[in-house]
């Protein structure tokens, strides 16, 4: 890594800084991660933080201490259902994607690009279809893609582009699809906290994913994206290929190696339990679908969930290749695990602690909300809002169970669209993730390479959507009217 690290410091005159239009973006970028990876603390210390702010605030608007704390640990456990599911869906993405299934599949994938340049554009359009299915197969597939790519002779690809752009569905339209945290918590009830469902009540997928416009918002960022990876991906003698970074791009272990030499291990190397299991999942997912159509069914998280860990169940076909994926997959649910107690306990604070005036602070950030915006300007006021709390709560379900209190209610008094303001929300949310490392890392451990050689190139993506999202949150919420909450 150190050959590789000094060859991406910034002094770097072989890269795309030369002859490339786009250098001194990157030399921008390059520096704007080095700040952000010396100052930006770990994900969770800004949770413990948002706990203490919103405490503090609490308290000084008169709410007592024994108030402001009772509501602080009665939330801390509400979100357990959810943290669960949100842990599943990246257990579930990261046990599909790594399937020997999979793998076949991936190699040829890796065989249709002729050039580097296609090679990136190719991983980018794999990256966002997939990302709407779901955000963590997304990823997991797109970074063993650009191995699998790596490892072709013939190719010119510059390892670092090609990394930004299995980086890209999580950076753009992720949150548009069906593993949207924040759509998926509102057409769940069950998994609400209690006072946002008295704000929002209940909004099914067609009043948010669904809508003709965010399906035609989706489409055009996802053309956006295209062009700017083309367009920022560096040819020839200026691409960083796996070989010049001294990076191996070895083709990942799937299939247990390991066989079964004891009776009690046979059924761990059958594939007779995996099936059958896997039958007796289809069988109820076809009942699911049957009585309640497939876009109620798959809007419950425990479906979704459900879904892809049978998927995985079937792909991996022996128990022990399934169970060394899930094994694999674990160390990237930490963050969420402990993160989202923390969460709660701000959203009950947010809610339940009131001040001397006997309003809670949801109320009093919500009536800013209204004040500060009309009807009109409201998804450009709230786009921005979003995107900057992201970089610093960088969990779209987390975040958006400390924002949908006030944002949501404030969006009732202004009389917009409750389905359009999730969705303003979904798409502003994806924004910082272009230029905050915590969501690379799984791709980052895969690939061996650091944050600041990837952020380079999804700044440039990030400069680009921001007026991009912006425009069309304004214009698309212009053709929406307001319906009241449906209550469970």
């Amino acid at each position: 890594m150190n050959k590789q690290t000094s060859a991406l410091s910034g002094d770097n005159t072989s890269g795309v800084g030369r002859g490339g239009g786009v250098g001194w973006l990157e030399r921008i970028s390059l520096r704007c991660c080095a700040w952000s990876e010396r100052w930006i603390p770990d994900a969770y210390v800004f949770a413990v933080l948002g706990v203490i702010v919103v405490a503090i605030a609490a308290i000084a608007l008169g709410s007592p201490v024994t108030q402001t704390a009772k509501a602080f640990g009665d939330g801390f456990w509400s979100l357990i259902p959810f943290t669960m599911q949100m842990c599943f869906i990246i257990i579930g993405g990261y046990v599909v994607a790594s399937s020997p299934p999979a793998a076949r599949l991936i190699d040829r994938l890796a065989a249709v690009p002729r050039t580097g340049r296609g090679a990136a554009c190719w991983v980018s359009a794999i990256s966002m279809l997939f990302s709407l299915l779901h955000w963590g197969l997304s990823m997991i597939l797109g970074s063993l893609l650009v191995r699998a790519l790596a490892r072709r002779e013939d190719l010119d690809m510059d390892l670092r582009a090609a990394a930004a752009a299995a980086y890209l569905g999580m950076g753009s339209v992720w949150a548009m699809g069906l593993s949207s945290s924040a759509a998926q918590l509102q057409a769940n009830p069950a998994s609400m906290p209690p006072a946002l469902v008295q704000i929002t009540g209940v909004i099914p997928f067609t009043e948010t994913i669904f809508l003709w416009q965010s399906i035609a918002l989706t489409a055009i960022l996802i053309a956006v994206t295209l062009l700017i990876a083309w367009l920022t991906t560096p040819q020839g003698e200026n691409a960083q290929t796996a070989r010049r970074l001294g990076i191996v791009a070895d083709a990942p272990s799937i299939e247990s190696t390991v066989k079964a030499t004891r009776p009690g291990e046979w059924l761990e190397h059958s594939p007779l339990l995996n099936v059958l299991i896997a039958a007796l999942g289809a069988a109820w997912l076809v009942q699911e679908f049957a009585t309640k159509g497939a876009a109620l069914a798959i809007s419950s998280l425990n479906t979704y969930n459900f879904l892809f860990v049978m998927l995985g169940l079937l792909l991996c076909w022996r128990p022990r290749v399934f169970l060394d994926a899930v094994s694999k997959s674990v160390s990237g649910v930490s963050g969420v695990l402990i993160q989202f107690p923390f969460y709660g306990g701000i959203a009950a604070i947010l809610t339940s602690a009131v001040g001397s005036d006997g309003q809670s602070i949801a109320h009093h950030l919500s009536t800013f909300f209204a004040q500060a915006a009309t009807r009109e300007t409201f998804p450009v006021v709230m786009g921005i809002y979003s995107a900057v709390l992201g970089f610093f709560v960088p969990s779209g379900g987390g975040k958006w169970i400390i924002e949908a209190p006030y944002v949501m209610q404030a969006a009732n008094e202004l009389k917009v669209h409750l389905g359009w303001a999730v969705q303003v929300y979904n798409a502003a949310e994806a924004l910082p993730n272009l230029i905050n490392p915590f969501w690379m890392l799984p791709l980052l451990g895969i690939l061996k390479l650091r944050a600041r050689d990837v952020i380079g190139f999804t700044m440039i993506q990030f400069i680009v959507h921001v007026p991009v999202v912006l425009l069309l949150l304004w214009a698309f919420g212009l053709t929406l009217d307001y319906k009241p909450p449906v209550m469970p």
